[in-house]
């Protein structure tokens, strides 16, 4: 993509309205601007990391087993007057009556809906266990909407059913969520770690929040230093095999918000392991066995003939709230530091001197090649000054920045940056796109 044609909107000024760091920059480096209070406008650049995030719970749901499917932001009143939670919800949900008096309302969750999806079509234990997701829009009313997309009140959100004969079977689809959700955020470059969490509207009585440890975090943490150095688990995990030794590893040592902080038990560890620190809550899992099953009548027919409430849990990821929760946990003073695989794009190409032939026409070149190498370029050809062109780059934060001027190709070498090293390295062309494309 050449900068000249894109909608690249920064900002060279901290805007008055953002509190922390992540809101600061998603508007200055044009990722978002707000429409309303707790609403926002995705613009280009931040539609291609939503996106890339998108992709990477998707493969990673798939892998475990999910299937996606799409519901409506729009539900019936109806079907949460069935599970009783139509009057307990509160203000945070919108209710909307259309033409026709019949009430409605924007989805702040999806667990009544997807359990009539359910109820209409799945009628025997053969045809369990059953996980759907889709990553679509939420609103919640906010009393106070806050630091722009990490407390909006229309926000992106993967949410995920799961639907089983029995309790065991509900707890593997539980543990299956929990190893996907640490896979997923590693492969964002995000280190989170598995807390014991209040289940909060949803119910239930089993629930882990996900959190990513980050200064500017919205709850103090408090955990065993050996959950954040241990790793993720590998690519090659077996969904299907037997997952509860692997959760027992990281649920044995202490870990909790501030919420179900408890001093005397954290005081039991070592001090030297102990740590403190902030963080932001990126995943939730929950499992809630028959509470919606039984309001609803969620009936299968099992082995022996009779028909009964199945059991039930859901997880959700904040799809547009990661977005910050990525910028909070990887920024400089400079801007952005995107992880390479949820970067807009892959490269930065920098012409420092639009108008030479002989540096336009070496520009040319490598933006084709690295294009046709399936590199993700954002070619700068505009008329900006060098200084202003570099500190656009680093607002943005792609993860390379290939720079092309007259000095270095009569040498004929040009410059690679790493963005989240600062490391600069002097190459021949040929050998900068192997190194991009390699």
């Amino acid at each position: 993509m050449r900068l000249s044609r894109y909608f690249l909107p920064t900002l060279k000024e901290n805007p008055a309205e953002a509190q922390i760091v992540s809101h600061r920059l998603m508007l200055r480096a044009g990722l978002v601007r707000q429409s309303a209070a707790g609403i926002y406008s995705w613009l280009p650049l931040g539609l291609a990391v939503l996106k890339n995030i998108e992709q990477i719970i998707r493969e990673e749901q798939n892998r475990a087993g999910a299937v996606e499917l799409l519901m409506p932001t729009i539900q019936s009143a109806d079907l949460w007057r069935e599970s009783n939670r139509y009057d307990d919800y509160g203000k945070e949900m919108l209710r909307i009556t259309d033409r026709h008096d019949r009430e409605l309302l924007f989805g702040p969750t999806n667990e009544e809906l997807v359990t009539d999806i359910f109820r209409s079509a799945i009628k025997s234990y053969k045809d369990l266990p059953l996980n759907l997701y889709h990553i679509q829009w939420k609103f919640r009313d906010e009393i106070r909407p806050r630091f722009g997309v990490m407390r909006g009140r229309e926000f992106l959100m993967k949410d995920a059913y799961s639907f089983d004969i029995d309790k065991e079977g509900a707890r593997q689809a539980y543990n299956k969520m929990f190893i996907a959700y640490l896979r997923t955020f590693a492969c964002m470059g995000l280190k989170a770690i598995p807390m014991a969490a209040d289940t909060g509207p949803i119910g239930g009585d089993m629930s882990h929040e996900f959190i990513v440890l980050a200064e500017t975090g919205e709850s103090e943490v408090f955990c065993h230093r050996d959950l954040v150095a241990m790793d993720p688990p590998g690519a090659d995990v077996d969904y299907e095999a037997d997952l509860q030794p692997m959760i027992d590893d990281r649920t044995r040592l202490y870990a909790a918000t501030d919420e179900l902080h408890d001093e005397k038990q954290f005081l039991q560890i070592p001090e030297a392991d102990r740590l403190t620190a902030r963080g932001i809550e990126v995943g939730h899992i929950f499992y809630f066995g028959t509470k919606y099953s039984k309001a609803m009548n969620a009936v299968v027919t099992g082995a022996d003939g009779k028909d009964v409430p199945v059991e039930m849990g859901s997880y959700g990821i904040g799809v547009s709230r990661l977005v910050g929760g990525i910028i909070e946990a990887s920024h400089d003073d400079d801007g952005i530091i995107w992880p390479d695989s949820v970067a807009p794009f892959a490269v930065g190409l920098i012409n420092l001197k639009t108008g030479d032939a002989e540096t336009d026409q070496a520009c040319e070149s490598v933006y084709a090649r690295l294009t046709a190498r399936g590199v993700s370029v954002l070619y700068d050809d505009t008329q900006e000054r060098a200084g202003a062109k570099f500190s656009q780059m680093d607002l943005i934060g792609l993860p390379w920045q290939l720079i092309v001027g007259p000095r270095g190709l009569k040498a004929g070498v040009v410059e690679l940056k790493r963005r989240q090293s600062g490391e600069r390295e002097e190459m021949s062309i040929d050998a900068a796109i192997n190194k991009l494309a390699g």
